[in-house]
């Protein structure tokens, strides 16, 4: 390796990616199980030259082996135009956190390493993969897929390509040149993709912010070897692309204490992060040859009972009970004492809220209390208490989906590999109590097995809290692992779609729709009813902040993907749990999906239709009770109306009139967007159902005008909330003070409704009016303990009082900025 102020180079060499690439068709498919094994899949993808690349990638668990071909997670070979096997993209090694493996042992660390030493916080997006080919085009990748078309990562690949247009344009150079480029030096360029058009994560990107940051330059080799950091931020600013952040460090005691001390509050640069990779060079031992080596520093305890304190803390100034399940003695005591010091120091809670003074209030208790953090770990160490990379049993996996997400397939695909428990929600047998049956069936079952899938849909909160609350009252050790089916409303098409298709095509193989048996449209009701009651994991707010770990799964594509993305977190965050466990290679992942979904069939079966509460009950295995079929739910009432408005156009209004204020009037609307406390949807409430009495005529005209629409529409796409007519809404301006904001808007629509009078039926104009006493959309608030309804607090004191000395600011919208809005009535939980 060159010294670390040049620019490494070396050749590829066309025997050694042969040799490589043969090595990992071997592989493919079916590795041997054991510590010598391992399995590789290949994916080709066809280029727009007529060409291809293909795709390489081992399951995550194979990574810890000894004498792999390569190490590198993201790797694209091809075949050059003389015929050679060519090595067209490389990604990173695959780097562990500290005391993960060998290696990573702190002591190993400082005995093996060298600085330089770069500290960066991993930025908030996807990554991307840039190279160039022999034949001078330019090739974008997501970590695993060229973006083809068909593919589930299309999107992301393509993102990638559009900004590095965008970004190369922007320094007057082309595509054809950065193909040029890269493939001179045989580099991969390795960046994050930040945009929150195009896909939002945990810390939100303005649109200045947006783009590819680039944090690598990977040589094209089998063995790892990248740029140092200063390198890769010169070629970034050549290239016209953004630069990520990173703290220098030549002594690795100095990147400790770094570490150490910005684990105090898990916040680094004004955002929360769970820790540093770290970059440098090592070797395997005294005269070995030093080479590029990454590892994670994650931040751990004592650190996440801190941060638990924090959040306790927060909970208990808002008025919320504080929910913990770890550190509960120690917690506890912490409580007191900081609500003693509430007490004693009127406005020392206000700012800890806005976060000053947490750290002198847990020094100050750990003081008083005469101990340490890492004392009090290793106390509850020694009393038997288990940390999370110990756990070996007691996990309950609880599945958050709709029908048809796949459920049942992957619980059974986890029963075939690793023989853990399941029980089915379908299999209650009994009349009354059917929830406490449930848990109690899991509690059971946990006695005999490390890990119980609680399978049933959990899609409701009250789902959730009751799970787990019973199990724990039983299992006190119990931890739960959520299987989140993200179900983002704006994707709710396709997810409709892919459902929809796995229902409809598996016939009678379901316990609880047998659409083989069952009219299309009755079929689509009920899953559709499901969608609708969906609510997401919130993992900031009970009960969905007892989960132990959340694996957030994609609806739409394949089980087979979906598998191995829980089977990866698992592992990664259990790693006792699969001690002494032959891992599974891609056969036996193939084999256990193919089982679910052929072999399996269902020996009870419910009928959650309206027409057949009647049914033969089937008979279980080994079970003398019949399935008791639940009565057919009825249609949740409706909660109130409103004008719903493209959030889209709302967001681009509120960045355009912010954009252009001084950085105090901007102030509390950056706070709102960089928290992501700003609402992901936006509307006009009309009338709600608590208000109804109020003015009953209209809340009935509203009702017959849904009913109407309702019983008129197709049904191959009916839902419960179609649109009940147009209604353009004028933005006026913008109020808020440092709780929540608002925009105060004037409504112009109306829909002909059907009317009873004495003279018989007929219709009427009707006006949409909101019932507030001003109309109003809420823009976000604060915290999540304020709730979108003080807006009508807000504005009525802004009638009042206006902005003089109230702490109230405001915002006239510029020009006539009208939308066009769509009136939709909103349907409670049931």
């Amino acid at each position: 390796m060159a010294h670390r102020d040049t620019a490494p180079y070396a050749p590829q060499e066309p025997q050694v990616v042969r040799d490589l690439v043969q090595s990992l068709e071997r592989h493919k498919g079916k590795g041997k199980k054991g510590a010598g094994g391992f399995s590789v899949k290949k994916h080709t993808f066809p280029l727009p030259n007529g060409r291809s690349v293909d795709s390489w990638k081992m399951n995550e668990w194979d990574y810890k082996k000894e004498n792999l071909p390569t190490y590198a997670r993201g790797l694209f070979t091809y075949k050059t135009r003389d015929g050679n096997d060519e090595i067209a993209v490389r990604g990173y090694d695959k780097f562990f956190n500290h005391g993960e493996v060998r290696k990573t042992e702190w002591r190993n660390v400082e005995n093996y390493t060298k600085g330089p030493y770069e500290l960066s916080v991993k930025e908030n997006g996807c990554i991307i993969f840039i190279s160039g080919l022999d034949d001078g085009t330019l090739l974008v990748c997501s970590k695993h897929s060229t973006g083809a078309r068909g593919d589930v990562e299309l999107s992301h690949a393509v993102a990638g390509e559009r900004w590095a247009e965008k970004h190369l344009a922007s320094v007057g150079r082309t595509k054809e040149d950065l193909a040029k480029k890269l493939r001179e030096l045989n580099v991969t360029l390795v960046a994050e993709l930040c945009d929150d058009s195009f896909e939002e994560h945990v810390l939100a990107y303005t649109p200045d912010q947006a783009g590819l940051y680039v944090h690598g330059l990977n040589l094209n080799l089998p063995d790892f070897a990248t740029y140092p950091g200063h390198l890769v931020d010169k070629f970034a600013d050549e290239w016209g692309m953004k630069k990520v952040m990173y703290v220098m460090e030549d002594d690795i005691k100095n990147v400790k204490s770094f570490l150490d001390k910005v684990a105090e509050t898990g916040n680094y640069d004004g955002r929360d992060t769970e820790g540093f990779v770290i970059r440098c060079q090592a070797r395997e031992n005294e005269g070995a040859p030093w080479v590029d080596w990454f590892f994670k520093y994650k931040f751990e305890e004592p650190y996440l009972m801190y941060r638990q304190w924090r959040e306790c803390t927060k909970a208990m100034i808002a008025g919320k009970p504080p929910r913990y399940k770890k550190h509960p003695q120690i917690t506890k005591e912490y409580l007191d004492f900081a609500r003693k010091r509430f007490t004693q120091e009127p406005g020392l809670s206000k700012a800890y809220n806005m976060n000053h003074g947490i750290i002198k209030m847990r020094d100050d208790f750990l003081k008083a209390r005469g101990t340490t953090g890492a004392e009090i770990i290793q106390s509850e160490l020694s009393n038997g208490a288990v940390q999370t990379k110990d756990v070996a049993n007691s996990i309950v996996l609880v599945p958050i989906a709709t029908i048809g997400c796949g459920k049942t397939t992957l619980a059974l695909a986890l029963v075939k590999l690793f023989g853990w428990g399941h029980f089915q929600n379908d299999n209650v047998t009994v009349k009354k109590g059917r929830p406490q049956f449930f848990a109690d069936s899991i509690s059971s079952l946990l006695t005999t097995n490390p890990v119980v899938v609680a399978d049933r849909n959990n899609h409701q909160k009250r789902e959730r809290d009751q799970l787990i609350n019973d199990v724990s009252r039983s299992v006190t050790d119990a931890r739960f692992v959520a299987l989140h089916y993200v179900h983002d409303r704006s994707n709710y098409d396709d997810i409709r779609k892919a459902t929809r298709e796995r229902v409809l095509a598996r016939g009678d193989n379901h316990q609880t729709i047998q659409a083989g048996s069952k009219g299309q449209d009755e079929i689509l009701e009920i899953m559709e009813g499901f969608m609708h009651r969906f609510q997401p994991l919130d993992p900031t707010d009970a009960p969905d902040d007892q989960f132990d770990l959340v694996i957030d799964i994609d609806p739409t594509v394949s089980s087979r993907e979906n598998l191995e993305v829980i089977i990866s977190k698992m592992y990664e965050t259990y790693p006792a749990l699969f001690k002494g466990t032959e891992m599974p290679n891609d056969t036996d992942l193939d084999d256990a999906i193919d089982w679910a979904m052929n072999d399996y069939r269902p020996d009870i079966k419910m009928d959650l239709s309206r027409n057949n509460r009647n049914q033969n009950q089937n008979k279980r295995q080994n079970n003398n009770y019949a399935a008791q079929e639940p009565k057919a739910k009825k249609q949740p009432r409706m909660e109130y109306f409103s004008v719903r408005l493209n959030a889209q156009r709302i967001n681009s209004i509120l960045e355009a009139m912010f954009d252009e204020q001084d950085s105090n009037t901007a102030k509390f609307y950056r706070y709102l967007k960089q928290s992501r406390r700003i609402q992901s949807e936006f509307h006009v409430t009309l009338m709600h159902r608590a208000s109804a009495a109020d003015n009953q005529a209209y809340w009935n005209k509203l009702m017959h005008l849904h009913e109407a629409v309702s019983q008129t529409a197709d049904p191959a796409s009916k839902s419960w909330d179609p649109e009940l007519g147009k209604c353009r809404v004028k933005l006026e301006r913008i109020v808020w003070d440092h709780r929540v904001m608002c925009f105060v808007v004037r409504l112009d629509g109306s829909a002909t409704v059907q009317v009873q009078n004495e003279g018989g039926s007929g219709t009427e104009e009707l006006q949409f009016v909101s019932s507030n006493a001003t109309a109003h959309v809420t823009v976000g608030t604060a915290d999540q303990n304020i709730k979108p309804k003080e807006s009508n607090d807000l504005l009525q004191r802004w009638l009042e009082s206006g902005t003089q000395g109230s702490g109230i600011e405001e915002l006239a919208v510029k020009g006539n900025v009208v939308l066009e809005g769509s009136v939709r009535g909103v349907l409670g939980r049931m």
